[in-house]
């Protein structure tokens, strides 16, 4: 017995509007409706997954969230946020709708390094560092697993809608499989990164199908999270939760992840596991500098080169590395410290929870030192993707081992550190992303899919620098 639609829900539901009687049209061709629809009856049909990205509705630029592979597919005119103004309308208009507020635009870098919410989003409390406890072959320390854990064994959720691999055998392990746990089991399969493009909400329909699921736990990545809110005043869910990470630059396929794994101290940083036990890890610290330069044109999806939502802005809570701070020597995934950003009071109760079950281990605000604007612009200007759309120099192969070691040491000593270096990582997505959706739809198309604060950033470099104005005015040159 399916749920039904709960038409007066608790505040952090969202409700979605009536669709034009044009989108509707749309919706009901792109969903390819069984001819029972033309009779009264509608009955959307879900889109195949094998037929990605032809038959979606963004194409290439499609996330495969898994929205469209669900009979919510009709619902995609107003969650996808890669058709038309998507990402800003999910982020301008459901940040104040989530979190009670929108994120205080004029709230930059204060004096101690702390994180601002004009670039972090809505903070509910200062970005702080954390590591999780007692979740054994985490691919960091096992926040985000502890924090779902804690939550289903408290009854605080009745399930969890988090990632596992498709086969949890070790060949297969970048194959994000969508499940609904309902035990400690099921979440303890979605431990560690997949990059790739992950269908997260292809559970949907299984989940209407399941009325004893009274409160949720939704774990995504931003493009997920933000068609999710869209729709989740469809669900029939009393209480809902959102556990997001940061996300930037994921594999279109799981081939592809398996060949680029990014970390954030100017090196990859790829994590070893043999038969599952953690006695067996070990790691390799390969400089960016050193990666082939056509690495990007097969590890990073055209979704993510068109998304400005790298701190998950409508979770409740985001964990993630991009502001965590590294240690030079004997750097270990599995104990590194990482950062949490509880966005309002639905997350602090999340948080607490997992410390009171002793999952969580809380540590200082996290802060940072450096100037990030000019290493933002640098990389920008000297990026392959960029110089791609500029008929510019492409680097074919990195830097020698040596030389690419020396120098992302160099890099490291001078550089952006922790809060700063994630300031210098969001910068630099948001130009080089705005770039390429300069490049693909225009500038007046462009004007409507950014979001107010990506505006914000990329302003502030129009005004100040240089070398961005040179490339926005090489791109606008070739319309």
């Amino acid at each position: 017995m399916s749920r039904k639609r709960l038409y007066n829900l608790p505040n952090h539901s969202i409700a979605c509007r009536k669709p034009t009687h044009f989108e509707l049209i749309c919706a009901l061709l792109l969903a390819q409706c069984s001819p029972t629809a033309c009779l009264g009856t509608f009955s959307p049909k879900p889109i195949d997954a094998n037929s990605w990205p032809d038959k979606f509705p963004a194409k290439t630029h499609c996330s495969k969230c898994g929205l469209c592979e669900t009979e919510y597919v009709t619902h995609v005119v107003d969650a996808c946020a890669f058709l038309d103004d998507g990402m800003k309308r999910n982020i301008d208009g459901l940040e104040s709708v989530v979190h009670g507020r929108r994120r205080k635009a004029d709230a930059h870098e204060d004096k101690h390094g702390m994180a601002d919410e004009a670039r972090f989003g809505v903070m509910h409390s200062p970005m702080f560092l954390a590591r999780g406890k007692g979740i054994s072959n985490a691919q960091w320390t096992g926040c985000v697993t502890g924090i779902a854990v804690s939550m289903l064994e408290s009854k605080m959720v009745d399930a969890v809608v988090c990632i596992a691999s498709q086969d949890d055998g070790a060949d297969d392990w970048s194959t994000p499989e969508p499940i609904l746990a309902r035990t400690v089991e099921d979440i303890m399969r979605g431990r560690r990164v997949k990059p790739a493009l992950a269908p997260s909400l292809r559970v949907l329909d299984e989940l209407r199908e399941s009325p004893e699921i009274k409160k949720l736990l939704f774990c995504g990545v931003g493009c997920a999270v933000q068609a999710f809110r869209a729709i989740q005043g469809e669900l029939g869910i009393e209480e809902i939760f959102v556990l997001g990470t940061n996300c930037a630059d994921n594999s279109p396929t799981p081939e592809a992840a398996k060949e680029f794994l990014r970390r954030s101290d100017f090196r990859v940083h790829v994590k070893y596991t043999g038969d599952d036990k953690a006695a067996n890890i070990s790691y390799e610290r390969l400089p960016y500098f050193c990666l082939p330069g056509d690495v990007a044109q097969f590890a990073i999806a055209d979704a993510c080169l068109a998304c400005f939502d790298y701190t998950n802005a409508l979770a409740d809570v985001v964990v993630g590395y991009m502001a965590a701070p590294i240690a030079s020597t004997n750097f270990q995934m599995h104990q590194s410290q990482q950062t949490v950003t509880v966005r309002n009071t639905r997350g602090e109760r999340m948080i607490q929870c997992a410390v009171d079950a002793g999952r969580l281990e809380i540590g200082g605000v996290a802060s940072g030192t450096g100037n990030h604007e000019k290493f933002a612009s640098a990389t920008v200007s000297s990026d392959n993707i960029v110089q791609a759309m500029i008929g510019g120099n492409m680097k074919e192969q990195g830097m020698p081992r040596f030389l690419g070691e020396v120098m992302a040491t160099i890099m490291t000593g001078v550089g952006p550190k922790g809060v700063n270096f994630a300031r210098y990582s969001i910068d630099y997505h948001v130009l080089r992303n705005y770039l390429h959706v300069l490049d693909v739809w225009g500038e007046d198309a462009t004007k409507n899919k950014l979001p107010d604060y990506a505006h914000s950033i990329v302003k502030s470099y129009l005004d100040t620098d240089e070398t961005f104005q040179r490339l926005v005015a090489n791109i606008k040159s070739k319309k």
